[in-house]
């Protein structure tokens, strides 16, 4: 456990980046201080995904996320992981032009201790990802289907399918290094496009639906530990029960406030 602690306490945006070719590099979401101290000394990236606005607010996409919201969010992991690096995921319409974008920003550099923050879009938005950068912002990427372009889209993509798709998704992601950021997400894009993607780049590309060819892989807690019940995406894998598991310990609690066996003799003042 020391080990992984101390490594764990040296990592910062350039640990993240010499982890090309060296090291697969874990990210998972958090949203709240109490599983965020959980995965702290564990994974080596916690992102404060707008995919809470679906597996917390109950909304059926992230498009009404806001930035105060993820503001919210962001602190309360950041307090329970104090020595994580924590990315917020930049909402919906927060980083519509250059201006806008450096101003939400700093907004979050200025009222939370994230580390970085995460942005959809390849070529179309690496004018936005530079002036960014260039004003000491860190950026991480995010390319292939993009859930913020789901309604332009007209619903949720897997990309790569086409040679011309492929070669743009290519572009996309030099196209986001040469803007200066640290890491791009590659979401549902087929696993031959996203070695080659991850070829093409000198900094760490991070899979989700996107195979085991990337440098590292995230997955939105909730779904991992078995807790959204709703659908199952093909590119998830359960590590634990967590619905039934939970509904099973209520249930248990339930049945011993009928029967007055809780609280015992042992569990009164």
């Amino acid at each position: 456990m020391s080990i992984i602690k101390n490594d764990f306490e040296k990592m910062n945006i350039n640990k993240i980046k010499n982890a090309k070719n060296n090291k697969n590099l874990t990210m998972i979401t958090a949203y709240d201080a109490l599983f965020a101290r959980l995965f702290e000394e564990i994974a080596d990236m916690i992102l404060v995904g707008d995919s809470l606005n679906m597996s917390f607010a109950g909304e059926e996409d992230t498009l009404s996320a806001t930035l105060e919201q993820m503001i919210y969010h962001t602190n309360a992991v950041c307090k329970g992981a104090p020595k994580a690096f924590v990315i917020l995921d930049m909402p919906f319409g927060t980083y519509i032009n250059k201006d806008e974008a450096l101003r939400n920003s700093i907004r979050v550099y200025q009222e939370t201790r994230a580390a970085a923050i995460k942005i959809e879009g390849g070529e179309d938005r690496a004018d936005i990802i530079k002036h960014l950068t260039s004003n000491s912002i860190a950026v991480m990427g995010h390319i292939g289907l993009m859930p913020q372009y789901v309604r332009s889209e007209g619903g949720y993509k897997v990309r790569g399918k086409s040679k011309e798709d492929e070669e743009q998704l290519i572009r996309d992601a030099i196209a986001v290094e040469k803007a200066g950021a640290f890491a791009i997400v590659i979401e549902g894009v087929k696993s031959e496009v996203a070695k080659k993607i991850t070829q093409a780049v000198s900094i760490p590309t991070i899979g989700i639906g996107a195979g085991n060819v990337t440098d590292g892989q995230v997955l939105v807690w909730s779904d991992m530990l078995g807790f959204f019940e709703s659908f199952k995406p093909k590119f998830v894998r359960h590590y634990l029960d967590g619905a039934n598991l939970v509904k099973e310990a209520v249930n248990q609690y339930r049945n011993d406030v009928q029967n007055s066996s809780f609280p015992s003799k042992e569990e009164e003042y």
